[in-house]
Parts: C-alpha cells; structure tokens; sequence
C-alpha cells in the first residue's frame, strides 16, 4: 500500500515537472518572438514600438514586422516585397554583347591645317589687303605692305650689284658674287623672283615692299594692323584650310578604356540628317576632365566639297562588336560616394550587396569585371527597392565607410 502511495506522489510530481517544462517553453517562444517583431506604421515607417498600438502620428493601428537578423551586407524579402518591388534577377555568367554609344561633338578647324603668314623682317606695316576673318585668300594674293629699311638696303645692294656685272676685270667677277648674296638676302626677306628682278629696272629704290600669299585658305585670325611695327617673325594673318575638319567630342572614362587611334566611326550632321560619313579616331587625349570626368576624343573629317563649317554640331556613333563579358543593365548598379556595388541573390529571398569594378558602359547596359559567384543570381531590376529597403532597416547605407 505504501509503494503505491509513493509511486502516485511520484507519479504526481512528474505531471506537475512536465507541465512547468511546457509552460516554460511557451513563455521562452513567445519571448523570442517578442524579441523577433516589432510594430510600425505604413503611412509614418520611422515610428517603431515594442508592443502593438496606435501610431502617434496618424493614428492608425500599428503593423507587426519581423526585425531582420541576417548578416550585416544581405537582406531578407518575402516573396510579396520582391514582387512589388519588381525585383528580378539573372544568372551570372559572361555574353557576347554589340556596345553602341552616340556622343555629340562640334566640328572645329583642323588645327594642323592652319597656316601662318608672318613678317620674314622688321618694319612698319603700311597697308593690310585683308581686314575681315572668314575672307578666302587665293594664293599669290597680295596680303600686307611693309614699310622696312633692312628690305630697301638689300634692294639697293641688289641694285648696286647688278650694275657693276657690265665693269671689266675682277669688278664684274666680284660683281657676279655679290648678286648673288643680295639676292639671297632678298629670298630671304620674302622677295619672290619676279619682285626681285624688277628692282634691275629701277634706279628709286622704294622702301616698301608688298608681300603675296603662298597658301589659299580662310581667315581665322588677323593678328596685326595696319600702321603698327612688327618684329621679324611676327605673325600677321593665319589661314585655315578646311578641306579636313576635326570632330572633338567627350566620351566616358570607361567607355574610353576600349577605344583606340584609328577606330571607325559614323558620323551624322544636325544640318544634314541623310548625310552619313565614316571617319577614324585621330586623337585620344590622355587627360581626363577632372569635372566632368570624361575623356577628349578626336576624329578627323574628310570635306572635299566644303559643305561642312566649323561649329556645325555632329553625333560620332563609336560602336564595339562581340565584345565579351558580364553585362547587367545600368540601373542595377548603384553608385555613391564610398562605392560601386551590386545586389546579388544568395538563396531564395535572400540578397547581398558585392562590391564592383565596371568597365564600358553603352546602350543602358555596363559590363562588370569584378569575378562574382557563378552560384548565385544577379539582381538586374528593383536594385533600389532593395537598397530602401536595407536602408530603412538597418538604418545606414550598405557601403557606409567603405572605399573602393
């Protein structure tokens, strides 16, 4: 009888043990899930309580949320987040990809096309033939007069040489010699032959003395007037021919990564919308503009009828086929002052942030030529509903205090 009153007491005991062990678990869960939620209002998100309520602000009942305990560069979304944030992905892995990109330019002259008449000897100028840029000057057109008493001693040793050729013994054969220096000196000066041989048949040697264009061209700069003195060097006016003309146009660094001297390009003319020619990369400015941060390109245009002018505006189309490489479009890569980074999906719902370096960038599209993880998936639209959304949970930034 007593073994079994012990064995009810136990028996008793146990039930009571089992039912303390059970109620302990309950409150342990329901601890956790405390821990794990929190409430928050739609319409005013920053408001977050410990128990349910009312929002402070508006009033509404507040919602449950689960507080994100991933690691601190992945976010986790609910199949209902990624369908409203349009979150789609892809696979990781290389294509090839046609790169095109258009990029307006203004044609300018071609700066080695450009030819510069100067003074070949110190003097006054007395009269200017041209006054106007944008004048056309045929060549052997007069262009200025020059007052200079250097130019009229060599017409008079010229002069004086001529006459003592016709002197009997070594007068004539010295004669002969300085005729020929003085004509040098003449050649010298800018004299043509013509001008030269006629100072023979003129006993009043004048100090002036008109000098000839030896380029046809285009005025773009008249840099002296008439009445002022000029060194010897001195430059008067500049021609420019503009049967070539340049194209200059800026283009992104990493698009310019790819680009080289001699590459085709198509071109295309505001003023002419059915015009298309093809011209070639000519120069690639090895300087970046530290503001804009994009790249100087060149291209030299072919304009045999003359129908182009500079300042005409035109749009180069640069152009990379097969190129081969991780392409995602650009919106999937977010840019800020600390980093270039990607969303990836790690498993279902499950997304990462993965720091990137990119390279050309065309056509909405850049390529990625970090390494990523042939595993997982890319984010490729909704790349910034995800970064609000890790912003608002954790409260900074992904990339916060981290560089490149």
């Amino acid at each position: 009888m007593q073994k079994i009153k012990k064995f009810s007491l136990l028996l008793v005991a146990f039930v009571v043990l089992m039912g303390c062990n059970d109620k302990n678990k309950e409150d342990h869960s329901e601890h956790q899930d405390g821990e794990s939620t929190y409430y928050t209002c739609s319409m005013d998100p920053q408001i977050k309580e410990d128990k349910p309520g009312k929002c402070p602000i508006c009033h509404m009942e507040l919602t449950p949320m689960k507080k994100d305990n991933s690691a601190s560069n992945e976010i986790a979304l609910s199949d209902q987040q990624i369908k409203l944030g349009n979150i789609t992905t892809q696979n990781i892995e290389e294509s090839n990809s046609s790169l095109e990109e258009n990029y307006t330019g203004v044609l300018t002259i071609n700066q080695e096309q450009i030819k510069t008449i100067s003074a070949r000897a110190m003097g006054r100028i007395e009269k200017l033939y041209f006054k106007t840029e944008g004048d056309y000057v045929k060549q052997n057109q007069a262009i200025y007069q020059l007052y200079s008493e250097d130019i009229a001693i060599a017409k008079q040793d010229y002069f004086a040489a001529s006459k003592q050729l016709t002197m009997p013994g070594d007068f004539g054969k010295n004669a002969k010699n300085m005729l020929q220096a003085a004509k040098q000196k003449l050649l010298f000066y800018g004299l043509s032959n013509a001008q030269i041989e006629s100072i023979k048949g003129n006993a009043q040697i004048s100090p002036y003395t008109t000098f000839y264009s030896t380029y046809s061209g285009y005025i773009s700069e008249i840099a002296a007037t008439e009445g002022s003195y000029i060194m010897e060097g001195g430059a008067i006016i500049k021609l420019a021919a503009l049967s070539t003309l340049w194209l200059e146009t800026q283009v992104n660094v990493s698009y310019a990564k790819s680009l080289k001297i001699g590459q085709n390009a198509t071109v295309s003319f505001t003023d002419y919308p059915a015009k298309e020619i093809q011209a070639k990369i000519s120069f690639i400015n090895p300087e970046i503009n530290p503001d804009s941060r994009l790249l100087l390109i060149r291209m030299e245009i072919a304009n045999p009828n003359l129908f182009l002018k500079p300042g005409m505006q035109a749009v180069a189309k640069l152009a990379q086929s097969n190129k081969k490489g991780l392409f995602i479009p650009t919106d999937a890569v977010i840019r800020d002052e600390n980093a270039t980074y990607i969303w990836v999906e790690k498993s279902h719902g499950i997304f990462e942030n993965v720091m990137v370096e990119t390279g050309v960038e065309a056509n909405g599209m850049i390529e990625i030529k970090s390494d990523l993880d042939s595993t997982k998936k890319v984010v490729v639209s909704g790349a910034y509903a995800i970064n609000s959304e890790y912003i608002f949970r954790k409260g900074s930034d992904p990339m916060a205090g981290m560089k490149m």
